[in-house]
């Protein structure tokens, strides 16, 4: 492990666009070597775009690991180069809603692009809150928490500590940056449509809300063209959300990840079984 954090602190010297090509390079091999990997997305794409050809789902599902193994070499930008040059490869359109965030309790609602760290970077202009999955390896641990924490004052909350440490966070003032759209098990959750299939989603996001009057601002971070770094963009916070529909507050969330992955297709995290929890008495689509 410490040879491979080595190699990955040398990368950060190297200029974006060759990195960026190194990054793909390697994803088209994984691509080719991770079958299990590529059976999964290649499933989820079925699923969520029918409307599309095999060689067209096959293509994104390319494009997928190359975006995807890009973005892991890149961190070492995110964690080693100077914060300077890292702000100076991040678009933010149209601006970091700092006001907004300093003026109530905010949720950051963050999806699972590839790029998400760079979302999390562009939201640092003041604390903020985020959940954190420690690691068994004790210095890729280290690591990452480095990378969470040298952009300014962070409270990292583990799943494990549950949500009462994010409800004071955001009375303390902090911005909670959250990323809710993965498959976690029925607990917390209900059976939304993503794409038209009954996914589990966890109903946190509107639960919170809820809880704590916070406003949801939206964040989605994705690539910019010929390697010149990421878009980070900051949409409206929504209005008049939950509501007393948490069912429905969850079904409005899902439909607006679904907007921006047609956007940028090969960005989301397709090779986590998102369907992998099914109603009663529906068969696994992985099996």
């Amino acid at each position: 492990m410490r040879v491979l954090l080595g190699f990955l602190w040398l990368l950060h010297f190297l200029p974006l666009p060759i990195l960026g090509r190194f990054g793909e390079a390697v994803g088209s091999l994984m691509f080719l070597i991770m079958g299990k990997r590529r059976r999964i997305t290649l499933i989820n794409l079925r699923l969520c775009m029918p409307e599309k050809s095999e060689s067209e789902r096959r293509a994104i599902a390319k494009q997928h690991f190359r975006a995807y193994a890009r973005s892991i070499f890149e961190r070492s930008i995110l964690w080693w180069a100077s914060e300077e040059r890292v702000r100076s490869y991040i678009h933010v359109e149209p601006a970091v809603p700092q006001a907004e965030m300093e003026a109530g309790p905010t949720i950051l609602l963050c999806p699972h692009f590839v790029c998400l760290d760079v979302a999390g970077v562009a939201s640092r202009v003041i604390p903020v809150c985020s959940m954190y999955v420690p690691q068994k390896n004790e210095a890729f641990d280290k690591l990452l928490r480095h990378g969470r924490e040298r952009y300014g004052p962070v409270r990292l909350v583990t799943r494990k500590e549950g949500i009462k440490p994010i409800l004071r966070a955001l009375r303390d003032g902090l911005p909670y940056f959250m990323l809710p759209d993965m498959d976690f098990g029925e607990k917390d959750a209900e059976f939304v449509p993503f794409f038209g299939i009954p996914a589990a989603t966890l109903t946190a996001l509107g639960r919170i809300a809820a809880t704590t009057g916070a406003k949801v601002i939206p964040v989605i971070a994705t690539y910019l063209p010929n390697y010149q770094g990421w878009r980070v963009r900051f949409y409206p916070a929504w209005e008049n959300y939950p509501g007393d529909d948490m069912v429905e507050a969850t079904r409005r969330m899902n439909a607006f990840i679904e907007e921006r992955v047609r956007e940028a297709p090969a960005e989301y995290f397709w090779t986590h079984k998102r369907f992998k929890t099914r109603p009663p008495g529906e068969p696994s689509f992985y099996d």
